[in-house]
């Protein structure tokens, strides 16, 4: 489902055989957190934990979408993280220094490829209240599992709290964190030779 010049677009993997209630992650794409293992966000960590639950559970959906940069792009988010860095303020304060907006995506494109996999109900894991609403707005029953990922820095634990402040993200407490543990079936890896189809947003 090609949608050309669509700047929240992306691609849609679908793992085994998906049906209503199926695991479902939207995940905005992070070249510093998925691929270089940045110890700065929970994005890696956060699409690490959705693909071994997708794994455990036989099926599922990951979106990922070109949404580098909570819509800002890769160049704007590294001069957002250096003014994060320079100021000693977290990204969303950084970004308005620079005159950007905080957050430009919009998840309309994610929800429209779900629908075209015949899902009428799903179950997301996300703690992004905006991916929430997106979904439902287009008619989809969900279901919520939050994401609890423990931070790898403290710039990470940082930027948790202001996804909580100032995105009212659902994000574990601290307490709540420190009493995780994470099941022994977690694993990543195999998932990839997995998938079934490849929808292009």
């Amino acid at each position: 489902m090609p949608i050309p010049g669509a700047v929240d677009g992306g691609h849609a993997l679908v793992f085994g055989d998906v049906g209503d209630g199926c695991l479902v992650r939207i995940h905005s794409r992070c070249l510093y957190g998925d691929a270089l293992q940045s110890e700065d966000c929970d994005c890696g960590p956060e699409l690490e934990l959705s693909m071994d639950m997708i794994q455990n559970a036989g099926c599922g959906v990951l979106v990922y979408l070109e949404q580098e940069g909570r819509g800002a792009g890769l160049i704007n988010k590294a001069r957002g993280l250096r003014t994060s860095e320079e100021f000693d303020v977290d990204t969303f304060d950084s970004y308005e220094l620079l005159g950007l907006n905080a957050d430009t995506r919009c998840y309309g494109l994610a929800a429209e490829a779900l629908l075209c996999l015949g899902l009428r109900s799903v179950t997301l894991l996300t703690n992004n209240p905006d991916k929430v609403r997106a979904v439902r707005d287009k008619g989809i029953a969900v279901s919520v599992a939050p994401l609890a990922t423990r931070p790898r820095s403290e710039r990470a634990r940082q930027y948790l709290d202001a996804k909580r402040r100032r995105r009212g993200h659902t994000i574990p407490s601290e307490d709540e964190l420190a009493h995780l543990t994470r099941p022994s079936w977690l694993r990543c890896g195999g998932l990839l030779w997995w998938w079934r189809r490849l929808l292009p947003l």
